[in-house]
């Protein structure tokens, strides 16, 4: 497939990706483990700069031991720093993430929010943890993750021209379908780790390879 040269053609290729998306991811989800949205809320919060396979790996003690939000709420982030040491920056995502519970507790009864401005008020939950609490947990398309690895596919796949996150999601929201927005940013994220990896992308078994401009392709 040719650059598109107008908007009609443009529109026309991102349905073709989505088309393509589809065939090679028909099931993407989240894959951090997690039972409800405050344990999805704690595990994306522990996911930064971390894998989501070690996170995937902590989590399961860690809910054991601190069931519920209150349970989060009333230990001391040193304490709960331990607990979650291994999963990096252990000080800060621990005082985010009793903040995050104290909030949840205190200003919502408990319950993950299921809007996007009350998400934003909670400790430790920038747009990016917002959408993947509201998307995931709740089905509620408020916006379009941006990982590091949608970040890299976006400008790959000639989506978005631009570096920063939240300039980002606003380029692909426009081209995007809103009934897509999760499941889009799901299949990303998979193909980022499945093929398309930064370190070196196996476009030989990509079936994206055909409409994809990057200049670094391989063979």
């Amino acid at each position: 497939m040719k650059r598109p040269k107008n908007a009609a053609e443009r529109k026309e290729r991102v349905a073709e990706i989505l088309l393509r998306l589809d065939k090679m991811y028909p099931g993407a989800t989240c894959a951090l483990h997690h039972k409800g949205p405050w344990q999805l809320l704690v595990a994306t919060i522990l996911s930064a700069q971390c894998t989501d396979k070690r996170v995937n790996e902590v989590t399961p003690g860690l809910f054991a031991k601190y069931p519920t939000p209150a349970d989060f709420a009333a230990v001391r982030p040193e304490v709960l720093a331990q607990d979650i040491r291994s999963t990096g920056f252990f000080n800060n995502k621990a005082k985010s993430i009793v903040g995050a519970a104290k909030r949840v507790m205190t200003a919502f009864g408990g319950e993950v929010p299921r809007t996007m401005e009350e998400v934003l008020t909670i400790p430790g939950a920038a747009r990016k943890t917002a959408n993947v609490v509201l998307g995931t947990a709740y089905r509620i398309a408020s916006g379009v993750v941006v990982d590091t690895h949608v970040q890299r596919l976006s400008k790959r796949l000639d989506l978005s021209k631009n570096t920063d996150p939240v300039k980002i999601e606003q380029d692909l929201m426009k081209i995007i379908p809103r009934e897509r927005w999760i499941l889009f940013s799901h299949q990303l994220i998979l193909h980022g780790r499945a093929l398309c990896q930064a370190r070196g992308p196996k476009c030989g078994e990509c079936d994206l390879n055909s409409i994809c401009y990057a200049k670094d392709k391989t063979t």
